[in-house]
């Protein structure tokens, strides 16, 4: 019986009211008990009598079991209440611990930024980029994979686990209370930012490996090794950017509910941070408005993200 919904205590209430029932019913076969004694009908006496006591013992073990069960479920739900009170604050808690950690993280992604989105907002060549990042060659494209590896040195990718949030929801019953679109997309960004760094640790090391132990603006005077290097700067640039959309949606995710305080279990998901944008850019200036309405701590959400800050 599913208490939770109230059928439960429509029960409650039914075995009150027969138990009721019964004991009125009770009182009327006593009527009949005490006319029969003033007409000394002593067949019918015993056998009111027996009616009578059969439903005034049904009604009060009803009204007993009925009594015992509101009790029950009444201390059960205010225990449930309590353990859920508990354990959203708990939740909450680790949340608010998740956001503090991912915050510096966002400051690394800027050694990207400054490289994704030379020339302009950073688009996949195959959407159409034309911007420095996707463009150059020759002399500047060795320039570029040179920054690219010192870029390695500074970003240190173990750091994105940190953005693991579904660690903190799956064990709770707050990951049955979540919107489900809310949930799917966080287990789908983490999974595409897992998948980001593995890549690019993998990118790293064809880079390095085609260049080999020549300088990159050396490397790249051999048109063949040129069009190598090319392709492994492209599949960097690929990669973080993944990396850094995914990381920053993922933040300002888990930064929006917690600015709404303990009723964010019931957040429905914003499309301006939910949906899929062609662009890192386009994403950071649609979900700029909801994210800068946003307060996490002395702060709004979007400032978290470290987009064009500087160090």
């Amino acid at each position: 019986m599913d208490f939770s919904t109230g059928h439960g205590y429509l029960l409650i209430g039914g075995l009150i009211l027969v138990g009721a029932g019964l004991l009125i019913l009770s009182l009327i076969v006593n009527l009949g008990v005490a006319h029969s004694v003033r007409n000394d009908v002593r067949h019918r006496e015993k056998l009111l009598e027996y009616y009578r006591n059969i439903f005034s013992q049904l009604g009060v073990i009803l009204i007993g079991i009925g009594v015992s069960l509101f009790i029950f479920f009444f201390q059960q739900n205010y225990q449930d209440q309590r353990r859920r009170e508990t354990e959203l604050q708990q939740v909450l808690a680790k949340l608010a611990a998740r956001i503090a950690r991912g915050a510096p993280v966002m400051q690394s992604l800027e050694e990207f930024d400054e490289l994704l989105d030379e020339g302009g907002p950073y688009l996949s060549p195959q959407l159409g980029g034309k911007n420095t990042a996707v463009s150059l060659h020759g002399t500047e494209l060795g320039k570029q994979a040179a920054r690219i590896l010192l870029v390695e040195r500074d970003v240190d990718l173990a750091d994105f686990e940190v953005l693991n949030l579904s660690r903190d929801f799956e064990s709770s019953f707050v990951v049955n209370e979540l919107d489900s679109r809310l949930w799917f997309d966080i287990v789908r960004d983490e999974s595409e930012i897992k998948y980001a760094t593995t890549q690019l640790a993998l990118d790293y090391k064809d880079l390095r490996d085609t260049i080999g132990g020549d300088a990159a603006e050396a490397a790249v005077a051999d048109p063949e090794k040129e069009s190598r290097v090319k392709r492994e700067v492209l599949d960097i640039f690929y990669d973080a950017d993944l990396l850094r959309q995914r990381s920053r949606q993922h933040l300002a995710r888990a930064c929006w509910p917690f600015s709404q305080g303990r009723g964010f279990v019931g957040a429905a998901p914003v499309n301006a941070i939910e949906a899929d944008a062609r662009s890192h850019q386009e994403w950071l200036d649609r979900s700029k408005p909801v994210l800068s309405q946003a307060k996490s701590g002395s702060g709004d959400c979007f400032t978290l993200l470290r987009f064009g800050q500087g160090s």
